[in-house]
C-alpha cells in the first residue's frame, strides 16, 4: 500500500503534473490548475513544517531525537512510507522492538486548532522512531510533492539554511506575481536576451539578462540581486514568467549560446562559500571538444571559479588582448575591477603611513593643523579601506579626520567632488571646520528646488547637504558624479526599513565614509544597516545576518546575540573605533571645540528684531541712560533667542536648534562612562530645559546656581566628585569661581559670556593644576548662513579681549602694546564686532506713500507744463498757417491792428516763473476741445 502510494507521487512528479524542482523554490507555474483546487490542509501543514516546529513536536529532546533517528535508521520511500489524505506513516525497522518494526505516524489533532499530532505504536513518549519519520519528512518534501514555503509565522532565526533559502525564494516569487512591472525586450525574436524592467511601485528601471528559465545564470542590475545570494530576484522571476508564456516550448528548450569572451561579476552564493568576485565566460564554440585550447589556457582557472584578485584578473585580460582576443567587460565587473585595483594601491601607500603615524610628515602637511597620531592613523585606515566606518568616541575629532580623508584621497586618487550628508544643524559646523583646516571650496545646499539642483552641480570640492534634502533631491544628487560620500552622524540610516535609509543606500560613489560614534545604539541590526552603505556584500543579505547572529523566541523577539567574534572579524577591514581611554596619552591637555547650530526661523525673528534696535541705538551720536537700558534689554533678548525662544516667551511654542543639538551631544557624552561633565548656562531656565532632556535619558545630575544656599553647595559638589553614577553638574556663572572639580573632564558651555575671564573661570573648574585627564571644552554657538548672529560675533570679541591677558601673563606672547579705551568707546567697538552688518530699517509705509504721491504730482505738473509749451507753439504755427491760407500772403499785416490786438491779448495773459506769457483758453465743453483738436489736425495736414 505504502509502496504504491509513493510510487504514484513519484510518477506524477516525474511527469510534470506535481511540484518539480522549480516548484520547490516556490514556483507554482508547473501546475496552474492545482492552485484552484481545494488545498489539503494536512498536506499543507506537512509542507510548511519547519525543523524548529518538528523539534517542538517531540518536546524538550526534539533536536536530539531527530538527529539520532536520522542516523540510526534507513528509510526507503518505496517500502516504508505512506502518505494519504490525512495520514503520514513511516515504517521503521528496529531490532530492539518486540516485532522488529515500529510504526511512526503524523495526523491532524481532533481539537479546534487542528495541530499536527505524532504517535509511535511501540513507545508512549516522543521517541527516535518519530524522530526518524520527521527527519525523513523534512528531507524528502520534494519527493513527496509537499514542498512549499515554510510557515511564515516561524521566525527566520528558527529555520534551517534550506528552509531559509526556500522562504526567501518564495518571497521573491510572491512579489514577482503581485507587483506591477513593465517589460521591454531588447530582441523580441528570442527569449535569451536582455530586458528592461520598470517597477511601477518604485519607478526604478533595471536590466535583466535572461539566460534560462531556471538556474542562477541570469542577471539583474537591481540591488537585491547583487546582495541576496539567491541567484535571482523578483525582476528575473517576473520576466521568466512572461517569457514562458510568450515563446514556444522548442525555443525555450534551446539553451543560451554565449558568443563573446567576457568578464563578469559572479555574486556570492547562498552558503557563503563563494564570495562575490570576477569570472571569465568563454564563448560556446570554445567550450566544445577540440575548441580553442589556447584561449582556455590563457584564461586559466577563472572560468570555473570567481576571484577577488583584481591584479591577477587584469594580467589575464592584458594577456588575452595581446594574443588578439577581444574581452567584453561588463559594467559591474569594470567598476569592481577598478575599485579593487585602486584600493590595493591605496592600501599599500596607507600601510606605510600607519607604520609610523606619529613621526610621519603628513601630520603637519596634510591639513592646516597638526594632526594627532591616532587621527592620521584613522585617515590612513579609511583611505586604505576605500569605504570605511570611523566610530571613534565623541570628541576625538571625527570631522577633522573626515576632511583629512578627503584631502588624502585627492592627493592619492585625484578625487574632486565630495558630498557631505549631515544633520541640518551641522552644516554650518562642517563649513567652518573645512575653512579652518583646509583651503578647499565648499557649497552649502540651501534654497528652493531649482537652486538646490544647480548647487549639486557646482564645482565646489565639498558639497554639504542634510538628510532631509537627500530625500527631496535624489534625482539631482544621482545625476552628479560624486567621488566620495561622507555620512556624518551615520546612525541616522540605522533603521533598515526607513525611507531615509533606503534612499541613502541608493547613492553611488567609488569611496564612502560613515562617521558615527554610535553605529550601534540599540540593536545589532543597526550596525548591519550602516555597514550595508559602506559595503553591501560584506555581511551578506539581511536574512542571513539575522539568522546567524540573533537568538529569538517563538514570536521573533530577540533574546540574545551570538557569533559576535565572527562579526568582529568580518567588520575589521572596514570599521575602526578608538575610545578616549585608548588614545588618552596622545590627547592634548585641553581641546576646544565650537559646536555650531543653525538657528530656526522663529529664533531668527526674535534675534533680528532685537539686534536691529541695538544697531539703531548704537548709531546715535549721543546715548541716554534710557537708550543704554533699552539696548541692554535687546542684547539680552537676542542672546536668549540664540538659546531658545522659550527663554523669551514661556507661553508660546518652543523653538531651539541649540537645545536639540545639545541633546544629541549630551546623549553621546553620557554614553561614554569615562565622561564627567560640567555644564554651564547663564540662564536657569535653559538649565531646566536641558535637565528635562537628561531626565528622559535616565542620566543622574546635580545643579548648582545662585538659588542654592551656601551650606548645601559642598554636599552637591561632593556628590558630583565622588558618585560615579552622577555624571553631570549643571551650573550658572554663580558656580564658575572657587570650585575645584578635577573629577570632570568635559566642560559644556551652552552659551558664551560677555567676558573671556568668565569663560576661563568656567573652564578652570576642570582644567586646573592636578588634573590628570585631558579636558574637552565645548562651546555651543547659534549661527545663520545668511547673516552672522550675535553669538558668532561674541566668538570674535572674546578672542580680542583675550589679547590683553595674553600680553600680560603669557611669557611666550610677542604683543608689546595694547590700546585701552573708555567704557563707552569699548562698548561701541565691541558692538561693531558683535552686531551683524547694518540691517535695513523697517519701511515707513505711510511716509513712503506721501513721497510717492508728491512725486507723481510733480511729474504731472511737469507734463502739463510741457503740454502747454507744445500747445502754444502748435497754436501759433496753426494760426500762422491759417492766415497764410485765407489771406494775402504777400501783403504785410497792418501794424496798428497788430499792436491793438497784442494789447488786448496782454490783458488776458499771465506770466510764469520764467516770465513767459501764458494765455488760458476756456472751452465750452469736452466736445469743443475735440473739435479744436480736429481742426488743428486738419490744418497741420
Amino acid at each position: 500500500m505504502a509502496t504504491q502510494s509513493v510510487a504514484k507521487k513519484r510518477t506524477k512528479t516525474a511527469a510534470g503534473g506535481g511540484r518539480g524542482t522549480a516548484d520547490s523554490a516556490g514556483n507554482t507555474s508547473g501546475n496552474a490548475k492545482r492552485s484552484k483546487a481545494k488545498v489539503n490542509r494536512f498536506h499543507q501543514r506537512l509542507g510548511t513544517l519547519t525543523y524548529s516546529q518538528a523539534c517542538k513536536l517531540l518536546l524538550d529532546e526534539g533536536a536530539k531525537l531527530i538527529q539520532r533517528g536520522g542516523q540510526a535508521f534507513e528509510i526507503q520511500s518505496d517500502r516504508d512510507v505512506f502518505l494519504g489524505g490525512d495520514l503520514f506513516r513511516v515504517r521503521v525497522e528496529d531490532a530492539d522492538t518486540d516485532n522488529g518494526v515500529a510504526i511512526a505516524s503524523l495526523t491532524l489533532s481532533s481539537d479546534r486548532k487542528k495541530q499536527l499530532a505524532v504517535n509511535c505504536d511501540c513507545c508512549d513518549t516522543p521517541c527516535v522512531h518519530v524522530g526518524a519519520a520527521l527527519e525523513y519528512l523534512l528531507d524528502a518534501k520534494s519527493v513527496l510533492g509537499l514542498a512549499m514555503p515554510p510557515d511564515e509565522s516561524v521566525p527566520l532565526e528558527h529555520l534551517t539554511p534550506a528552509e531559509l533559502r526556500h522562504r526567501m525564494l518564495a518571497d521573491r516569487e510572491k512579489r514577482a506575481s503581485e507587483e506591477k512591472m513593465t517589460v521591454r525586450s531588447i530582441n523580441s525574436e528570442k527569449p535569451w536576451t536582455d530586458y528592461v524592467v520598470t517597477s511601477s511601485g518604485s519607478g526604478r528601471t533595471y536590466r535583466v539578462a535572461l539566460r534560462s528559465l531556471d538556474g542562477d545564470d541570469s542577471y539583474c542590475t537591481c540591488p537585491d540581486f547583487r546582495t541576496n545570494r539567491l541567484g535571482t530576484c523578483k525582476h528575473v522571476v517576473h520576466v521568466r514568467s512572461k517569457i514562458s508564456k510568450r515563446f514556444s516550448a522548442a525555443k525555450l528548450r534551446a539553451p543560451y549560446r554565449r558568443k563573446r569572451l567576457s568578464l563578469g561579476l559572479r555574486y556570492g552564493d547562498f552558503e557563503g562559500d563563494r564570495a562575490t568576485g570576477l569570472q571569465f565566460y568563454l564563448p560556446h564554440e570554445s567550450t566544445k571538444a577540440g575548441g580553442d585550447e589556447k584561449l582556455s589556457e590563457l584564461v586559466g582557472e577563472f572560468t570555473e571559479r570567481s576571484t577577488t584578485d583584481a591584479v591577477a584578473v587584469m594580467a589575464h585580460v592584458q594577456a588575452l588582448e595581446t594574443a588578439g582576443y577581444d574581452v567584453t567587460i561588463f559594467p559591474d565587473a569594470e567598476a569592481y575591477l577598478q575599485r579593487k585595483l585602486t584600493q590595493q594601491r591605496l592600501k599599500q601607500r596607507c600601510d606605510e603611513i600607519r607604520q609610523d603615524a606619529e613621526n610621519h610628515p603628513l601630520r603637519t602637511e596634510l591639513l592646516d593643523a597638526q594632526l594627532l597620531p591616532y587621527q592620521l592613523d584613522g585617515i590612513a585606515f579609511a583611505v586604505g579601506a576605500g569605504r570605511a566606518i570611523l566610530a571613534d568616541d565623541m570628541g576625538l575629532g571625527k570631522t577633522i579626520q573626515g576632511i583629512g580623508i578627503a584631502e588624502l584621497l585627492s592627493r592619492l586618487a585625484d578625487i574632486r567632488r565630495v558630498l557631505v550628508v549631515c544633520p541640518a544643524s551641522l552644516k554650518a559646523q562642517w563649513r567652518a571646520e573645512i575653512t579652518k583646516f583646509s583651503d578647499r571650496s565648499t557649497q552649502i545646499v540651501i534654497g528652493n528646488g531649482e537652486e538646490r539642483c544647480e548647487q549639486y552641480q557646482s564645482d565646489a570640492f565639498f558639497t554639504i547637504c542634510n538628510y532631509e534634502q537627500v530625500l527631496r533631491d535624489l534625482s539631482a544628487i544621482e545625476n552628479a558624479p560624486w567621488d566620495l560620500i561622507i555620512l556624518d552622524e551615520g546612525q541616522r540610516i540605522k533603521n533598515y526599513e526607513s525611507k531615509t535609509s533606503n534612499v541613502i543606500r541608493q547613492l553611488q560613489s567609488p569611496f564612502r565614509l560613515v562617521l558615527s560614534g554610535t553605529p550601534l545604539e540599540n540593536r545589532l541590526g543597526e550596525l548591519f544597516t550602516v555597514a550595508r552603505f559602506v559595503d553591501d556584500d560584506l555581511l551578506g543579505p539581511a536574512y542571513r545576518f539575522f539568522h546567524n547572529h540573533h537568538v529569538v523566541d517563538e514570536r521573533g523577539k530577540t533574546l540574545a546575540y551570538r557569533n559576535l567574534d565572527t562579526l568582529r572579524e568580518t567588520m575589521s577591514p572596514i570599521l575602526l573605533r578608538r575610545t578616549r581611554t585608548e588614545v588618552a596619552r596622545q590627547l592634548p591637555e585641553r581641546t576646544d571645540q565650537v559646536v555650531r547650530c543653525e538657528a530656526t526661523a522663529e529664533q531668527l525673528e526674535i534675534h533680528d528684531n532685537a539686534v536691529r534696535i541695538v544697531a539703531q541705538i548704537a548709531g546715535k551720536k549721543f546715548m541716554t541712560e534710557m537708550d543704554r537700558l533699552r539696548m541692554q534689554k535687546c542684547l539680552l533678548l537676542a542672546r536668549m533667542a540664540c538659546d531658545s525662544t522659550y527663554l523669551c516667551d514661556q507661553e508660546a511654542a518652543e523653538y531651539s536648534s541649540k537645545l536639540e543639538r545639545i541633546t544629541e551631544v549630551m546623549a553621546e557624552l553620557i554614553a561614554d562612562p569615562s565622561r564627567k561633565i560640567v555644564l554651564f548656562s547663564e540662564w536657569r531656565r535653559m538649565l531646566s530645559r536641558i535637565e528635562s532632556r537628561m531626565d528622559e535619558m535616565g542620566c543622574e545630575y546635580v545643579r548648582l546656581d545662585g538659588n542654592v544656599p551656601q551650606k548645601k553647595r559642598a554636599e552637591i559638589v561632593a556628590r558630583f566628585q565622588n558618585d560615579p553614577e552622577c555624571r553631570v553638574i549643571c551650573m550658572t556663572n554663580a558656580g564658575s569661581t572657587g570650585l575645584n572639580l578635577q573629577s570632570a573632564n568635559t566642560v559644556v558651555n551652552v552659551d558664551l559670556p560677555w567676558n573671556p575671564a568668565v569663560l576661563e573661570q568656567r573652564i578652570a573648574r576642570a582644567y586646573r593644576m592636578g588634573q590628570k585627564q585631558p579636558v574637552h571644552i565645548y562651546k555651543f554657538v547659534t549661527t545663520h548662513a545668511a547673516c552672522p548672529t550675535i553669538e558668532e560675533g561674541l566668538l570674535t570679541t572674546l578672542a580680542a579681549k583675550q589679547d590683553l591677558a595674553d600680553a600680560s601673563i603669557n611669557i611666550d606672547s610677542d604683543v608689546n602694546e595694547v590700546a585701552m579705551q573708555s567704557g563707552m568707546e569699548d562698548l561701541k567697538r565691541r558692538l561693531e564686532v558683535i552686531l551683524p552688518p547694518k540691517l535695513a530699517a523697517p519701511v515707513d509705509e505711510s511716509q513712503q506713500r506721501r513721497v510717492e504721491a508728491e512725486a507723481e504730482r510733480l511729474a504731472g505738473e511737469k507734463r502739463r507744463e510741457q503740454v502747454a509749451q507744445a500747445g502754444g507753439q502748435l497754436l501759433s504755427a496753426a494760426l500762422s498757417l491759417a492766415g497764410g491760407l485765407v489771406g494775402n500772403t504777400a501783403a504785410e499785416p497792418d501794424q496798428a491792428k497788430v499792436d491793438a490786438l497784442t494789447s488786448k491779448l496782454s490783458e488776458s495773459i499771465e506770466r510764469d516763473e520764467q516770465g513767459r506769457p501764458q494765455l488760458k483758453i476756456s472751452l465750452p465743453s469736452d466736445d469743443a476741445l475735440r473739435d479744436l483738436a480736429s481742426t488743428l489736425a486738419r490744418l497741420l495736414g
